[in-house]
């Protein structure tokens, strides 16, 4: 369906909050990792791995949203760097929101240890086959590898989560525009409601 110029569609907030309150869960999970122990830390892990899939897949549901549904305007008055940089940053976290649970994914597939991956105790998950079939030492080697690319972009997605916020807190309360109302959920526009 059609969408309101100036506000997201009802998918869109909902995705976008969801997939937001998930993300920040899983970084303060992985956050704790290095104080945990035994089978605290199983379950931690393998609770980051569910969370990290159910993102992964929410995920390419918004990207697949956001390519059929045009987003509100940014405001007419807003330089050009900064609409550029609005969107930059959008189109980075949409990258990250889906590269930090693929570089997951194969992490837990080049794993010496083979352990299964069961999305909330509940639905199995496959390894990569093309990794996991890999030679052990090869294996070895890449899940290092991909391990400290798997943690320096969530330490981005981090930075990316602030400069999000602050950008978001400036429109309201700096430039006092619409822009962070086009995402509130339960806020109406002066000018338009969401559709679905």
């Amino acid at each position: 369906m059609a969408m309101a110029n100036n506000r997201y569609s009802t998918v869109a907030i909902v995705l976008h909050w969801v997939i937001a309150g998930l993300i920040l869960f899983n970084l303060y999970l992985a956050l704790q990792f290095d104080g945990l122990r035994g089978l605290a830390k199983f379950n931690a892990f393998q609770l980051h791995k569910s969370v990290g899939l159910t993102v992964l897949m929410l995920s390419l549901a918004r990207l697949a949203w956001r390519l059929t549904h045009r987003p509100p305007p940014l405001p007419a008055e807003m330089p050009a760097w900064e609409k550029f940089g609005a969107q930059a940053a959008h189109w980075l976290l949409y990258g990250l929101m889906i590269g930090i649970p693929l570089t997951g994914w194969v992490v837990v597939s080049a794993s010496p240890t083979n352990l299964p991956t069961v999305i909330f105790k509940t639905i199995p998950w496959p390894h990569l086959g093309f990794i996991h079939d890999l030679a052990m030492p090869v294996r070895r080697s890449l899940e290092d590898q991909v391990e400290q690319v798997h943690m320096l972009l969530g330490f981005g997605m981090g930075f990316l989560i602030i400069l999000h916020l602050a950008a978001a807190l400036k429109h309201q309360f700096l430039n006092r525009d619409e822009v962070l109302g086009h995402m509130l959920p339960f806020v109406r526009s002066k000018s338009a409601s969401p559709e679905i």
